[in-house]
């Protein structure tokens, strides 16, 4: 092991070397075989000081080393990684201003991946400044608040050297393999307390050695503004993006006022000047732009600059006045639309992240996705689109983009960025008419081709709902993230476990599929040519519980191979605004109030006093459940019969009602009819 603290006394673009600190360790004077934690005064492990079955030991190859003869060695056979969890503290508090940089050689077996993380805080867990994946395929992923900001490429069984360098002063982080760069970002978390490195899945195995570190601090001058965080979300070509600054102050003076100027681009500045503020020395503060950017094609650079604070002119550091941020937004193929249909459900406890990526995508790529949470176990679920789901994925929350492999909520962007630029071979326009007297809402999708397509093309029709809720315990929402156990989430970290029905709204929840999870077979003939038009039509009667202001009409397109070549998503008032067309009937598959439950139900007296009752004529032994709603929606009653036969006669006790409209579910076998009752 080697450690040096240098003290030099000399002052570098704006960086005092005062009291700068270099750390390095090649593990040469630690005990093969042993536990890491003990054998050093400076690493540690995730639970506690080392030593416990989080510790690594030692290792001694020749074969797998730099310079030497140990290293450290990380592999995992869990599918959730570990136990190994080894932590090297930087400083005895969170580095936040002057300079850092961290470097240490890894290798990495052919077809095995390797992770660190780069913690903010003492407290572990607490903030995450950045995530490194060096994966499988060969590819590096820098992560930050679970967003990409840098992809990279390293080698396979050979030893090479990974290396951050930041300025925390001006927010610039680069990452440098074999000394060669590639690429900077900002960092939303922009500050370092340690190194975290674990085997994160079942294909980790990877060695370490030469760890090293090296902080630079900053002396603060009287006055000085920083531009520290541009916040601009990348996208698609065109769509429209708000823009804000973080500004930060890095003197010692309060900062009241100042300048601040964006350009995209290098074009006319949006310039504007801030009065009023009261920025403490070190804190910072964001300035929301208040002209959005259209995401324009190619590279996007966009500039902030601070100037004048206090009315000062020049501060003190020019060096940290600029910030810039680069990207480039991808092309939309035109007329596409992805589907992104969720495995989730009220029981699973990390599904919380899966409704918080699906509005993340949704608000993102508004107009691009077609979200759809199909349930599972749960109040909201629907049989037939579950059951289909069930067979693509393997456990919850699973996302699957236009049905390829099923992936986690946080990586659908990933999927659903090269699916946007593949040209769909259809487009797909929703029509619809819509009774709100009777609830009957009739469907029509035109699909009209824009390549010749040949093979067994299919159509289906999906019907969900926004801002699903209810007051029964079925829609309390099971929830890892209560009181932040598992870092945040969307909010959900702030909510208790189970989240209670009354502060919970489930949104894109998949409602019906017609015909099938499949789609409708032979839907387009054994071929059709470009420029051809097909009309397919479904008729509903939505249940009074359903809100119709909140339906999504979603089509989909569905290739020989399974894959969704492209997805439609209107509400019913878009697509009564695109007109109604009639076509081919596909049917009401999986519709509520069909005539062969209808016909075995019978309600009276109604209108009715304080009682009423429900008869039934069970053809064979069914499951029965009994659901009484008010008109908005909200459940007064529920009772589950169990199995039932032949002639039965179920009693409504009204007396504790209110006069009014209820709307009756009677549920059978999975199937339901809606019957309305008046309380008189």
């Amino acid at each position: 092991m080697k450690k040096t603290i240098t003290l030099t006394l000399s002052c570098l673009l704006g960086l005092s070397m005062t009291n700068a600190q270099t750390f390095s360790d090649d593990f040469e004077s630690y005990i093969v075989g042993s536990q890491l934690g003990p054998q050093s005064p400076n690493w540690r492990t995730w639970g506690g000081l080392g030593g416990g079955t989080d510790d690594v030991n030692v290792a001694s190859t020749d074969n797998h080393t730099v310079g030497g003869s140990k290293s450290i060695y990380f592999t995992s056979t869990s599918a959730n990684g570990g136990p190994s969890d080894c932590v090297l503290p930087f400083n005895a508090t969170p580095i936040s201003t002057g300079h850092f940089t961290f470097t240490a050689w890894f290798k990495i077996p052919a077809g095995k991946d390797a992770y660190f993380n780069f913690q903010g805080n003492a407290t572990m867990g607490n903030m995450y400044t950045l995530d490194c994946w060096m994966n499988t395929d060969g590819t590096v992923s820098v992560q930050n608040s679970g967003a990409e900001v840098l992809t990279s490429t390293h080698p396979f069984g050979q030893w090479f050297e990974l290396s951050i360098d930041a300025n925390l002063n001006s927010n610039t982080w680069k990452l440098l393999i074999d000394g060669i760069s590639q690429g900077t970002w900002q960092n939303a978390n922009n500050q370092v307390y340690a190194i975290d490195i674990y085997p994160a899945d079942a294909s980790a195995s990877y060695w370490v050695d030469d760890v090293s570190y090296n902080v630079v601090p900053y002396t603060l001058p009287a006055l000085n503004g920083a531009t520290n965080l541009i916040g601009i979300t990348n996208g698609l070509v065109g769509q429209s993006r708000p823009l804000s600054v973080k500004v930060r102050n890095l003197g010692t003076t309060a900062i009241t006022s100042f300048d601040l100027s964006v350009d995209q681009n290098g074009g006319t500045p949006v310039i504007q000047n801030i009065t009023g503020a009261n920025i403490a020395s070190l804190a910072t503060s964001t300035v929301n732009i208040t002209t959005p950017f259209t995401l324009l094609s190619g590279l996007n650079t966009y500039r902030a600059i601070i100037s004048n604070v206090n009315g000062a002119g020049a501060d003190g550091d020019i060096t940290d006045d600029t910030i810039l941020t680069s990207f480039t937004p991808v092309v939309a193929a035109a007329g596409k639309m992805v589907a992104a249909e969720e495995g989730t459900g009220t029981w699973c406890q990390w599904c919380p992240r899966g409704a918080v990526y699906m509005d993340l995508m949704k608000n993102k790529y508004d107009g691009y996705i077609a979200g759809i949470a199909v349930h599972n176990g749960d109040i909201m679920t629907n049989a037939a689109y579950d059951t289909g789901l069930g067979t693509l994925i393997s456990g919850y929350p699973t996302v699957l983009v236009d049905r390829l492999a099923g992936v986690d909520p946080s990586a659908m962007e990933t999927d659903f960025l090269s699916r946007i630029t593949i040209a769909p071979k259809a487009f797909i326009v929703n029509g619809a008419t819509y009774n709100s007297a009777t609830r009957v809402l009739k469907v029509s999708l035109t699909t009209t081709m824009q390549q010749n397509i040949s093979g067994d093309y299919k159509v289906a029709c999906v019907i969900a709902e926004d801002s699903v809720h209810g007051t029964a315990s079925g829609y309390n929402q099971s929830n890892a993230y209560a009181n932040n156990a598992a870092g945040p989430m969307g909010g959900f970290e702030l909510l208790p476990s189970p989240v209670p029905a009354a502060q919970m709204n489930y949104n894109h929840v998949a409602r019906v599929i017609s015909p099938d999870f499949g789609g409708l077979a032979n839907a387009y003939g054994a071929s059709a040519t470009a420029a051809q038009s097909f009309t397919h039509t479904f008729t509903y009667t939505l249940p009074a519980t359903w809100n119709s202001n909140k339906i999504n009409i979603i089509g989909l397109f569905i290739d020989p191979t399974g894959l969704i070549d492209n997805a439609s998503s209107v509400t019913i008032s878009e697509a009564v605004t695109n007109g109604y067309i009639t076509g081919t009937e596909v049917g009401t598959t999986g519709v509520t109030e069909t005539n062969t439950i209808g016909d075995q139900i019978n309600l009276y007296p109604n209108p009715a006093n304080n009682n009423a009752t429900i008869t039934l004529n069970l053809d064979k032994e069914s499951t029965v459940s009994v659901a009484i709603y008010q008109v908005n929606g909200a459940l007064v009653a529920k009772k589950e019969y169990g199995k039932l036969s032949g002639g039965m006669l179920l009693p409504i006790e009204m007396a504790n009602f209110s006069k009014g409209m209820y709307f009756v579910n009677i549920t059978i076998d999975g199937k339901t009819s809606i019957k309305k009752l008046v309380k008189e």
